[in-house]
């Protein structure tokens, strides 16, 4: 797939996963935190593209197996979210970074979005400790945290870097670790399941009939239905982000946004959560990773 076309996909998807309303719990068009507002979603979705390009080139040009190392990711999500931290003060992206750029590179090897998980697998897999150490060093610039806290290998500590280096331990390595409690993690460990069979499907279902907005929205709704939210949880607790969860579920029983009930609902819901401050933040990764994989389906033929 070109270059500039993948690019372009990365930065539409993660402009309508903001856009998505109302996406309970999260920022949206006609919703602000006190600390992050819409615009800066917005300019992050943009600043990307130069990254995301810069994978799916990598991804062209490195498309052996002995070569997939080459291809930096670990350099390449630092580089995302140092581009970022040079135009917003907050972490806005770095779970669709970390998402979106393997993706962009498998991508940039693939002629179609059958071939995306496969490559995108063994991308992850054949990364080196020093993609890990700058996996570190972005989760740290954007002061995410995100992976746990840890005796060994803790992604706060100064020496765990060297750690990684000295114990040949890789990206992949680092993130199986994590994958037990943290979704993204889980996601870029097993072959994007999160993406490819539940968030692409739905968003590309309700697109046709529905539109955008309603895609992204039910597309959101559908995988937090199903997973619990780690952000929440690693915040209060895992009985909550189930029940986050069991809610969402009702919600989409329900019809979700495609129904008069469902919609009053998720009204509600968007309103709960708000007051409570529970922000299901990953699940809005993944939906973002879904609309791009499904923008990579339907356009790609045209480029």
């Amino acid at each position: 797939m070109d270059p500039d076309f993948i690019a372009k996909t990365a930065q539409i998807a993660s402009v309508l996963e903001v856009s998505g309303h109302p996406k309970p719990g999260n920022v949206h068009r006609t919703r602000d935190f006190p600390d992050m507002v819409f615009e800066d979603f917005l300019i992050s979705g943009v600043v990307i593209g130069d990254t995301m390009k810069k994978a799916a080139k990598r991804g062209f040009k490195y498309n052996k197996k002995d070569s997939l190392d080459k291809i930096e990711i670990g350099k390449l999500i630092k580089e995302g979210v140092l581009e970022t931290d040079k135009w917003i003060a907050n972490n806005t992206n770095l779970g669709i970074i970390m998402l979106l750029t393997p993706l962009s590179a498998a991508a940039g090897m693939s002629s179609n979005v059958d071939e995306l998980q496969n490559n995108v697998d063994n991308i992850i897999r054949n990364t080196t400790p020093y993609d890990a150490a700058n996996l570190y060093d972005a989760i740290n610039i954007a002061d995410a945290g995100g992976m746990g806290e840890r005796e060994d290998l803790d992604v706060g500590s100064n020496d765990a870097k060297n750690e990684l280096i000295d114990k040949n331990i890789n990206m992949y390595d680092v993130l199986d670790l994590s994958s037990q409690w943290d979704m993204l993690a889980f996601e870029l460990t097993r072959t994007m399941p999160i993406t490819f069979e539940i968030g692409y499907p739905t968003y590309k279902g309700v697109k046709d009939t529905n539109g955008i907005n309603n895609a992204t929205v039910q597309t959101f709704l559908t995988i937090l239905s199903i997973y619990a939210d780690t952000l929440i949880s690693r915040k209060y607790g895992s009985e909550i982000a189930q029940k986050v969860s069991e809610d969402a579920n009702m919600i989409i029983s329900e019809g979700g946004i495609l129904s008069d009930e469902g919609r009053d609902m998720l009204n509600k819901f968007d309103q709960d959560l708000i007051e409570k401050s529970l922000n299901p933040g990953t699940t809005a990764d993944l939906t973002a990773s879904s609309v791009m994989v499904a923008l990579l389906d339907e356009y790609n033929d045209n480029f």
